[in-house]
């Protein structure tokens, strides 16, 4: 392929959530886009080219690319405005930002951590941390229909994607985490949610 495409496209690994974190803002958009699935240690040439750090998920543009999920998914809600995906307040703004730098910090970093490590004594540690985090933030599901919000938002993409995985990760949430179980009852059905699934993150689900 050529590092100058018409479509846009995406590099995205099918078990990764920072890669799903963006399918499902492209799904909820309706935007057009080429998906290049990468496989670890099978990297295309095009990838190791356009980004330095030979990671996903890649997002071409035309000329431009973008290299970090939060950067790609903000970048997608400003050019395709319709639905926004972040309040127009600044101070609301700042909220979801601040909400997703915790949440990639609490939950994507251990949860990465647990899908590199084998089994052992760290990963059982991590399962637990995990667990526990989430669980913590059990009131805040509590508060709106979405996270922190009356409408679907790029926080909830970056939600979403763990929660997704925590029976991949043997992480169940107790019956007293109601809020949580039912705001995934709300999220998981969306039609966006289900485009952005890969086949692999259907897996993740089958009993």
């Amino acid at each position: 392929m050529s590092s100058r495409r018409s479509a846009m496209t995406l590099f995205s690994a099918p078990h990764d959530p920072w890669s799903h974190r963006v399918r499902i803002v492209l799904a909820e958009k309706s935007i057009p886009n080429d998906i290049v699935s990468v496989e670890p240690g099978l990297l295309p040439e095009d990838l190791l080219d356009l980004n330095p750090y030979h990671s996903v998920p890649t997002l071409v543009d035309r000329d431009l690319v973008l290299y970090d999920a939060r950067v790609i998914t903000e970048y997608l809600d400003e050019r395709y405005p319709h639905p926004p995906l972040l309040p127009a307040d600044p101070v609301q703004r700042a909220q979801f930002r601040l909400a997703m730098y915790r949440i990639e910090r609490d939950w994507y970093e251990p949860a990465q951590k647990i899908d590199a490590g084998a089994d052992g004594p760290e990963t059982d540690r991590l399962r637990r941390q995990l667990r526990e985090t989430v669980l913590s933030s059990a009131d805040l599901f509590k508060v709106k229909p979405f996270f922190l919000s009356a409408e679907f938002s790029l926080v909830d993409a970056c939600v979403a994607p763990i929660l997704w995985r925590l029976p991949h990760y043997g992480i169940d949430l107790p019956k007293e985490a109601q809020a949580i179980l039912r705001y995934a009852s709300n999220i998981f059905p969306r039609a966006g949610f289900r485009a952005s699934l890969t086949g692999a993150e259907q897996q993740m689900r089958v009993a």
